[in-house]
């Protein structure tokens, strides 16, 4: 509510896995380091008013993946490193929010114009496709230096899959 209550130069970017998660995904049955991110997954209350405000379409919120790229083994430690690696599959983990909030029609803005806009910052005109298709996040990538990484989402079945990027329009 603080940045809807703010003014017009007070904008907020959203993970995916604050829309996918709370902080029982996090927690019970033990620490899952995977999901460790700051701020720190919270309530189940909390999410659900993240995803109502995204399905909303608020022009001051935007897409803004953490996509922190920490080796597996930095992140399952003692002392891991937060930060959830969601590049791996980032536009398609939105889709699979917005089409569960029944909002889809949102996405391009929140995905594409929101946050050109609120930089002042012209859209991007290129495009890509995304297309109704059963796929699973890889477990695990190997990095071409040999670093294995644990993508944001792994094992879990997505719905969407992005077919094409950077297309000209």
């Amino acid at each position: 509510s603080f940045v809807k209550d703010a003014s017009d130069f007070v904008g907020a970017t959203i993970t995916p896995q604050h829309l996918l998660l709370n902080r029982n995904d996090l927690l019970v049955g033990g620490v899952r380091p995977h999901n460790y991110c700051l701020p720190v997954l919270k309530r189940n209350t909390h999410q659900q008013a993240l995803r109502e405000t995204v399905a909303s379409g608020h022009k001051r919120f935007f897409l803004g993946t953490d996509s922190a790229p920490h080796a597996k083994h930095r992140k399952e430690n003692a002392c891991g490193c937060a930060g959830c690696y969601s590049a791996w599959s980032a536009i398609e983990l939105y889709a699979e929010v917005f089409e569960q909030l029944g909002a889809m029609d949102k996405l391009e803005g929140f995905a594409s114009h929101f946050g050109a806009d609120f930089y002042g910052l012209p859209r991007n005109t290129t495009t890509m496709t995304l297309v109704k298709q059963q796929w699973q996040v890889p477990e695990q990538v190997t990095l071409a230096d040999g670093t294995d990484m644990v993508p944001f989402y792994a094992g879990q079945e997505l719905q969407w899959k992005l077919e094409s990027a950077f297309n000209a329009n």
